[in-house]
């Protein structure tokens, strides 16, 4: 809820539905037209009676409001993006569905590597230098390119036209 901390939200259990358009600053045919798209926002007090909003609701109100004229969601983008972020990981879910393909392997690689990486801080420290085991080509950084020399970072310089040279002579 990054956008409701910014937001000084009264602690309070409930709010109107004009309290809520006054502190999330938004008008109140905006708010029912999320209510609309979010059918779980806001609950009724009595039947035919105001709706009132839990603070959860003033929340995700103010989360809704930031998706939407912060990161430029469509309301269907903003209510995929909060199914998301609601929904469980499932803790038995295989590594490789959640992390994608090849998941298992580059983590073992990653592993790899800062072993190599702790071996050699470990050794060092004692004096004796070990190589770190060779890495994959596929995983090894690219170089970066050399830097340009001072002079050559301006305006390049200009050859003499031919008419200078004719001149030296």
């Amino acid at each position: 809820m990054a956008d409701s901390s910014a937001v000084q939200i009264p602690n309070r259990s409930l709010f109107k539905a004009t309290e809520v358009c006054e502190i999330l600053k938004v008008q109140a045919y905006v708010l029912r037209s999320w209510e609309a798209e979010f059918p779980d926002l806001g609950i009724a007090k009595t039947p035919g009676g105001p709706r009132v909003y839990r603070r959860a609701d003033v929340e995700q109100v103010a989360r809704i409001k930031h998706l939407l004229l912060v990161e430029g969601l469509t309301l269907a983008g903003a209510r995929k993006r909060l199914e998301e972020e609601s929904a469980p990981v499932a803790g038995d879910a295989p590594l490789d569905e959640l992390m994608g393909r090849h998941a298992r392997e580059r983590i073992t690689e990653v592993k790899r590597g800062l072993r190599a990486l702790l071996d050699l801080l470990s050794n060092g420290s004692n004096g004796q230098a070990r190589s770190a085991p060779p890495v994959a080509a596929a995983s090894r950084p690219r170089p970066m390119p050399a830097s340009r020399p001072a002079a050559a970072r301006g305006k390049p310089s200009r050859a003499p036209h031919r008419r200078d040279h004719r001149r030296a002579r």
